[in-house]
């Protein structure tokens, strides 16, 4: 598996997103995941499935070599409720270590300092391998590099071809951080594009799989979620192509204003 380096750790750049997985399905689809090959597996508190993938990593067998990255919801971002539930997210994954251990949503009723501090803590006392951010602006990217005393490897966002985010791409990039995409064929929006369909037929691929082959083709690592265990390989085959020059132009021609899938914001009904 190719992998995305940064600050000397290793991602996996295609990885199985967990996010609506449930119940033993989320346990099948993982391990058959890890079975095809997949090394990165991405959970959170919030997908309330922690204990399920878990259950997959373990039942795979394979546990030595995949890369398990959770996320701290918003509400949980004081150090004694951080710290808190590190320790349950690791009761419910029944694994030894989190590998990758990021900030979900940025919560600015807590100092970004204070949750770093207690992000690091984890990380010095052995309950994560490395820690980054989710969902980080470019400012927040420059705020939270300042104050961290352990490297932030990575920051996962929303990305895809309909949506421009080139300037949080750079400033990861600045940063030395690695970008991490979630919904990246955009909720299955790419399917329906009549530019990704004309290039895949170019390449004998999907337009799904030339959606990925974009990110994944300028170093960003994918997330892709699916509940059907053939798509797993087709995420897979986006690695056994190159997109032209020309082509990954046309496709960067796509991003529009408004084209973001999932738009969450800080909301008082979180708390």
């Amino acid at each position: 598996m190719q992998s995305v380096e940064a600050k000397g750790f290793k991602i996996p750049i295609v990885g199985l997103g967990t996010w609506a997985l449930r119940g033993r399905d989320c346990a099948r689809l993982t391990e058959q995941a890890i079975r095809l090959g997949y090394r990165h597996i991405d959970t959170a508190q919030m997908y309330d499935n922690e204990r399920e993938v878990g259950e997959g990593v373990r039942a795979s067998g394979k546990r030595s070599e995949v890369m398990v990255t959770t996320k701290v919801q918003p509400t949980l971002l004081s150090p004694p409720d951080l710290e808190r539930s590190v320790k349950e997210s690791l009761a419910k994954l029944r694994l030894e270590v989190i590998d990758l251990l990021l900030i979900h949503w940025p919560n600015p009723r807590v100092p970004l300092a204070e949750t770093l501090g207690a992000m690091a803590k984890m990380k010095r006392a052995g309950y994560a391998k490395h820690i980054g951010v989710s969902n980080f602006t470019v400012a927040l990217l420059a705020e939270a590099n300042k104050v961290t005393s352990e490297p932030l490897v990575c920051n996962q966002i929303e990305c895809h071809p309909f949506l421009d985010q080139d300037k949080v791409i750079a400033a990861c990039r600045q940063h030395g951080m690695a970008v991490v995409a979630y919904s990246p064929i955009a909720r299955g929006g790419a399917k329906g594009d009549r530019l990704l369909q004309s290039i895949g037929a170019a390449h004998d691929k999907s337009a799904a799989q030339v959606c990925l082959r974009w990110l994944t083709q300028q170093g960003i690592a994918v997330i892709p979620r699916t509940s059907k265990v053939e798509r797993l390989t087709e995420n897979l085959a986006n690695l056994e192509f190159d997109l032209t020059d020309a082509e990954m132009r046309e496709i960067a021609g796509l991003a529009r204003p408004g084209g973001r899938i999932v738009d969450w914001t800080w909301s008082p009904k979180w708390d």
